[in-house]
């Protein structure tokens, strides 16, 4: 099924059923009033909002209405906690081969992951950031809405409590992360905030597209309506949400509503002048890729006015998440 959060003024806002070609939805305040509450007793109340997804895309109700991309929130505003995980190790290959440098052997045997403390933007909401010379970067990404995941718990007990997957733009500031990567501390200023597909959808939906514990397909990025890269978020990531799940709660017990991200999708291309390649998901890897053939970068970071938009399409050339659409401005 697929669920969406519209914005009613509260900071939680209002749960939603969306239909599956993304046209119509359904209040779900009969049966849940947020997102966050449903996933706090998911087993209960995932058959209910499933019998309503039947009912919608059947026809069979009255209060539906016309789907709005633009009033949703993030689908879970306020996520109890949220993290980042760099799974694509071929933009940290790239990235250090600029620079001169081989990747560090710990990163193949386990995955680079940062807690989140950025804002969860709407899919449709502006990125306001004060600065252009911070080297504003988007990132065209997925990421995972987890249930309730013990501490230590195994790959494939992680898997288990996956419920909904989103489209993610993480939005990096690079000029302040090499400041704060050159005092080996976290991303904290440089990463500010990330935006989320209009929907999140349960891995049931998927069929195919959703296999050893990857989403299979291309993820579509642009620029002010100029296409930039098209990777594919099935292909060249190291580790699978199930790895990542079990890593972050080695530790610690994972609360329900969790969100991993999986960092800017990357494939592997060959490093050539021109256009940015269909593998690449972000500015940062178009630059590394110029820097290695050129000496320096070339590709300018976003600027102010600038719209960066994000897809994934299905074989029926359908949009599965709802697009994010999101510009840069100034306060």
């Amino acid at each position: 099924m697929k669920l969406a959060t519209l914005d009613d003024g509260s900071r939680d806002g209002q749960l939603a059923v969306v239909s599956r070609d993304l046209k119509i939805a359904h209040i779900a305040d009969a049966i849940c009033p947020t997102l966050q509450a449903a996933l706090d007793d998911w087993a209960f109340i995932a058959p209910q909002l499933a019998a309503l997804y039947t009912q919608l895309n059947d026809g069979d109700t009255r209060r539906h209405f016309d789907f709005d991309p633009s009033r949703c929130l993030a689908p879970l505003p306020r996520a109890p906690s949220r993290a980042s995980a760099q799974a694509y190790l071929h933009r940290l290959e790239l990235e250090r081969r600029a620079y001169g440098a081989d990747l560090p052997p710990s990163l193949l045997e386990q995955p680079l992951m940062t807690p989140s403390a950025g804002v969860a933007l709407g899919a449709h909401a502006d990125v306001n950031l004060a600065h252009e010379e911070w080297g504003i970067d988007f990132g065209a990404g997925v990421a995972v809405i987890l249930d309730d995941v013990p501490m230590g718990a195994t790959p494939d007990e992680a898997h288990g409590c996956i419920r909904l997957l989103m489209l993610a733009n993480d939005i990096t500031l690079r000029m302040l992360a090499i400041d704060e990567q050159e005092r080996d501390a976290g991303l904290l200023q440089a990463a500010p905030a990330t935006g989320f597909s209009p929907v999140a959808v349960t891995p049931d939906e998927l069929g195919d597209a959703w296999r050893g514990a990857k989403l299979h397909g291309r993820i579509r990025s642009g620029i002010n309506g100029n296409a930039f890269g098209q990777p594919d978020a099935g292909v060249d990531m190291a580790f699978n949400f199930a790895q990542l799940a079990a890593h972050l709660c080695q530790t610690r017990t994972l609360g329900a509503g969790t969100v991993l991200g999986a960092g800017p999708v990357s494939n592997k291309a060959p490093t050539r002048r021109g256009a940015a390649p269909p593998g690449a998901g972000c500015i940062a890897e178009q630059r590394s890729r110029e820097a290695i053939l050129d000496g320096g970068p070339a590709t300018p970071y976003l600027r102010f006015g600038d719209t960066v938009r994000i897809e994934m399409l299905d074989e029926q050339g359908k949009s599965i998440f709802g697009a994010i659409e999101q510009t840069l401005t100034k306060p």
